[in-house]
């Protein structure tokens, strides 16, 4: 046998004392028995450890100072401090110069207490501790990406610059996200106005939104605004003076209900973009002259995931409704360019899986009244009003974008339905006899066709 025990203990913090007495504890080493015979020795850098020896050596020589240092206690005893990271060989020689046995002593970074703090930190991940030179490696798999950098965090306070990282991330690390705009607007005005016109033989006069017409005689003929909306005309004639009056009473309603909701999918760290719409050409002068440069608009979604901790998703997004306003568009040299309305957020939520954010919202009140009257005729009591008109509108709008996300994992694609599954064209017969514009289906796309157009499309939710 080569040796009655190979590094029975390594005494970890401390060099340990040789005697009883003062420790209690006897040290525990190489047993060497036969000469020529090599074992291999583990000593942690910047600790030390104690070995014996059961034959009686006279001299000892390490072959790299650098890595170990060695001294002899005793004519058995042999104390080994670890320096620096490598391989180096002890050799013991008798009193007669013969070889008593090589050592192979390997000093490697010292991972005791870093293992102790990983379990205290990380008690749930199976991470695995090696050491490589004078680095730490890392393998194994963690929960999160969060702790995979808590366990790099730690590994570089011991061993700094000098980790590898060899682990993976496990769990679901695809994010669905769902944006629902929703806006309403609703508006509302009213208006109440008169106006007298006169005109007789080389005179006319009017108040109001008439517009006095021309039949080619010399008496122009009072006609009211082929623009008014609402409106009674009376006209009478007075000898040659010819009377007109206009009332115009007018209400308008409008409700307008906006909503949108795209739905988009990423893997954890990496962007997305989503666009359901069209480019708009706008004209630019530049140096060559005028060119053209398309701005996109539509439904806009960009977003980066990221699988923080569990089910814990970090989302930088930005989302936009935008549409083409010709209503306020501009026209420079001939050319006419329309404005974009658009409704935009760029934010940083966490929220958990299957959890929804309120990310903005908008509440918008606009309240315009005007009256236009004839100077001090308006002013009259009674009589006044027919010199007189007022208009009031209000408008009301709001607006709300909430935000969804979701861990998904891919499924069978026989599992999935879509949108086009649930529309079947019709034949000739049914469409020409019967005006049906689709067809009726069985079986399972008929219970598909019967629900709305919403629903999960291409991943199944955790």
């Amino acid at each position: 046998m080569a040796f009655r025990t190979l590094i029975a203990s390594v005494l970890a913090g401390a060099m340990a004392v040789l005697t009883p007495a003062a420790s209690g504890v006897q040290a525990q080493g190489l047993k060497v028995l036969k000469a020529g015979t090599s074992a291999r020795l583990d000593v942690p850098m910047n600790r030390a450890v104690v070995v014996e020896s059961d034959i009686p050596f006279a001299e000892l020589s390490i072959a790299n100072p650098g890595i170990a240092d060695i001294s002899s206690l005793s004519d058995r005893t042999i104390y080994v401090l670890g320096k620096s990271p490598g391989l180096t060989t002890l050799t013991l020689l008798d009193a007669t110069g013969s070889l008593i046995t090589n050592v192979d002593v390997h000093v490697a970074a010292d991972v005791t207490e870093f293992k102790e703090r990983l379990k205290q930190i990380l008690p749930n991940e199976k991470i695995e501790v090696r050491t490589a030179n004078d680095g730490i490696v890392l393998s194994g798999t963690v929960s999160s990406a969060a702790r995979l950098q808590r366990a790099l965090d730690l590994a570089g306070r011991y061993a700094p610059d000098r980790v590898s990282n060899l682990m993976s991330v496990g769990g679901v690390q695809q994010v669905m996200l769902k944006v629902r705009f929703a806006e309403m607007q609703r508006s509302v005005s009213k208006s109440l106005s008169s106006s007298v016109a006169l005109s007789g033989s080389g005179v006319a006069a009017e108040t109001g939104t008439w517009l006095q017409g021309d039949n080619g005689l010399s008496n122009p003929v009072i006609t009211p605004d082929g623009n008014s909306l609402g409106a009674a005309f009376f006209g009478f004639d007075v000898g040659s003076l010819e009377v007109g009056l206009l009332i115009e009473a007018l209400e308008q309603k409008g409700l307008v209900r906006t909503l949108a909701e795209p739905n988009l999918s990423a893997l954890s760290g990496q962007e997305a973009t989503f666009l359901a719409g069209g480019e708009y050409p706008v004209p630019v002068s530049d140096e060559d002259g005028i060119s053209v440069e398309y701005k996109p608009f539509g439904i806009e979604l960009n977003f980066i995931p990221r699988v923080v901790d569990g089910d814990l998703i970090n989302l930088e997004l930005k989302a936009a409704v935008s549409a083409i306003d010709t209503a306020n568009g501009i026209s420079v040299n001939g050319l006419s360019v329309s404005a974009f309305s658009r409704r935009e957020t760029t934010t940083t939520v966490e929220l958990r899986d299957g959890e929804s954010f309120a990310i903005a919202g908008l509440i918008e009140d606009q309240f315009t009244d005007s009256a236009s009257q004839l100077p001090w005729i308006g002013d009259v009591p009674i009589l006044g009003s027919l010199f007189r008109s007022s208009s009031y509108q209000r408008s009301q709008s709001e607006l709300v974008i909430i935000v969804s996300g979701h861990l998904v994992t891919p499924t069978r694609g026989e599992a999935l339905s879509l949108p086009t599954d649930r529309v079947k064209p019709p034949t000739e017969q049914e469409l020409f006899l019967f005006g049906k514009t689709a067809r009726t289906q069985s079986g399972a796309a008929a219970e598909v066709a019967k629900q709305d157009f919403s629903g999960s499309y291409g991943y199944v939710l955790d």
